[in-house]
């Protein structure tokens, strides 16, 4: 069951888009120049990447904060294999802020250095899946797969946009001594976002009065950022996403699995993925009461 070229090419074992990525500019990649001063936000996707662009976005940029620059996330923390607006990522000014669904063997060999700072959310796969399936419907560019059963298959084949999300989230925690990085969960940011914030900015280095982290806080929920034209994606043209079947920022919450998935389909995902998740000292809460 290989996926469609049409929708993914794989690059040294991992899936990317066609059309926004390409096999010569990702060879660059890993000749990438770091700073010091760099911050990289890593995710599998569906795992709260807009909601740590934009809580990273509030943090470093006051003018975002205090709501007197329009600039969208595109151009706050853009995606350094999707460069969409062919930025000129060498000569944008120090912090620089990216974020990446990079695999930890194809992110840029600068990072190996441990001085540039890595932020990897990781999520439930089970709502990671339903988010994915969901948002396949509104992504023009992702296969549109009808039947929730098959695509379930598909993810936990690892034949869809990033590949196995056990690959990703193990990859990049078993080499976390490579990276300086900060492991967070979007289960834990949804429990506690200001806790989220200030570990966020203690390992970023970054000292925010109480003021401006309330603020940071208070502009990072959901509903605001769904409402925040400069956080909700919507910016994305048509060529993108198809708004007539739904928005980027969907639901936001934890345990939506449940809702979707049969039993049966919820102990095939168990028996696929059990063994391995077990072992990650990442422990997830399938229900947002659960403690963690």
């Amino acid at each position: 069951m290989q996926p469609d070229e049409k929708y993914v090419f794989s690059y040294k074992g991992f899936y990317f888009q066609p059309g926004v990525a390409s096999v010569e500019y990702l060879d660059t990649l890993e000749d990438f120049e770091i700073r010091d001063s760099d911050v990289f936000l890593v995710t599998y996707p569906k795992s709260g990447t807009i909601w740590t662009q934009n809580i990273l976005s509030l943090i470093y940029h006051e003018g975002h904060r205090d709501g007197t620059e329009k600039v969208d996330l595109l151009d706050r923390v853009p995606w350094l294999e999707y460069n969409i607006r062919n930025m000129d990522y060498i000569s944008r000014p120090s912090p620089r802020l990216f974020a990446s669904h990079l695999p930890y063997y194809l992110a840029p060999k600068g990072l190996r250095n441990r001085r540039a700072k890595v932020v990897y959310v990781a999520r439930n796969p089970k709502d990671v899946l339903v988010s994915y399936y969901h948002f396949s419907k509104v992504a023009v560019k992702f296969e549109e797969v009808e039947d929730f059963g098959i695509f379930m298959e598909k993810f936990l084949a690892g034949k869809v946009l990033a590949s196995l999300w056990l690959d990703h989230v193990e990859g990049w925690y078993s080499h976390r001594d490579d990276f300086n990085i900060l492991f967070l969960t979007y289960e834990e940011m949804k429990k506690d976002l200001r806790s989220c914030v200030l570990k966020l900015c203690n390992f970023l280095g970054k000292r925010l009065t109480e003021k401006e982290v309330d603020a940071v806080v208070d502009q990072a929920t959901f509903n605001k950022m769904k409402a925040d034209p400069r956080a909700n994606y919507d910016f994305l043209p048509p060529e993108f996403m198809d708004y007539s079947k739904g928005r980027f920022l969907r639901k936001g919450t934890v345990g939506d699995w449940k809702s979707m998935m049969t039993v049966a389909q919820s102990e095939r995902f168990d028996s696929i993925f059990k063994d391995r998740m077990e072992k990650l000292p990442i422990k997830f809460c399938w229900d947002i009461h659960e403690e963690s």
